[in-house]
């Protein structure tokens, strides 16, 4: 049979790879040496039977942190001496192939934060209760007043062209 594949999305782009494979993809963070796991996988197979991806990881481990060939960029309006160039070279990052297949250990690392979660929101929203009613009550107290005062003056406004109409 064919090894194992898989479609990654690493740096918005798509990469088919194997084990063993290198690629070059955009700039991760790392050190040569250091190992990292492609997480997004789209798609995994070994031949022409598919996989499920579901906590799929692709493991990768880092061969170079290296810069792209230079890319000038030159612009020019013609008739009117305008000429600008500049150079680009794109950092990216040099990827070795270890494994396909590895599974995330994110749902045994959830449970105990999610249990350290639940024992410290009920003491932090005891504080916020007893201030946050303080607090609301002076914003509605100052938009009641101008809420008042604002039919009032359109009122009296009204009011001053009629009577000034009424006097000639």
């Amino acid at each position: 049979m064919r090894p194992m594949f898989a479609i990654v999305r690493t740096g918005g782009k798509q990469y088919r790879v194997a084990p063993g494979d290198k690629i070059v993809v955009e700039k991760l963070a790392g050190n040569a040496g250091d190992s990292v796991d492609l997480t997004d996988v789209l798609l995994a197979g070994e031949g022409s039977d598919l996989k499920s991806t579901s906590g799929l990881i692709v493991a990768a481990e880092i061969i170079a942190q290296a810069k792209a060939d230079k890319v000038t960029v030159f612009k020019k309006r013609r008739r009117h001496n305008y000429r600008r160039k500049a150079g680009h070279r794109q950092q990216h990052t040099i990827l070795k192939i270890v494994s396909i297949g590895g599974k995330k250990a994110e749902k045994k690392a959830e449970a105990p934060k999610a249990e350290k979660a639940e024992a410290a929101a009920p003491a932090k929203e005891a504080a916020p209760k007893k201030a946050a009613p303080k607090k609301e009550a002076a914003p509605k107290a100052e938009a009641k007043s101008t809420k008042d005062a604002a039919p009032a003056k359109a009122a009296a406004k009204k009011a001053a062209p009629k009577a000034a109409a009424k006097k000639k």
